[in-house]
């Protein structure tokens, strides 16, 4: 298997925990930003931009896994 297809393959198994973690993290700091005066993201707004922004934060996770494996392989 390439480096593509793999670093692909982990992006597609990991996508559904990327985009639920950056959708917490977005309505938690929505909650953060109230303080400042910031209106509060619904559950559906934080929702539609974990699946916008956890396509590149899950796609770099995936790259960076992909040379971990790389590294161990050529260690091995």
């Amino acid at each position: 298997m390439t480096g593509r297809h793999r670093t692909l393959l982990i992006f597609a198994l990991l996508y559904p925990l990327g985009a639920g973690a950056v959708a917490i993290n977005a309505f938690f700091a929505s909650l953060i930003a109230a303080w400042a005066g910031a209106r509060v993201l619904t559950p559906v707004e934080s929702c539609l931009v974990g699946v916008v922004l956890g396509l590149p934060a899950t796609y770099a996770f995936a790259r960076h896994v992909n040379a971990l494996i790389n590294r161990a392989d050529a260690e091995a």
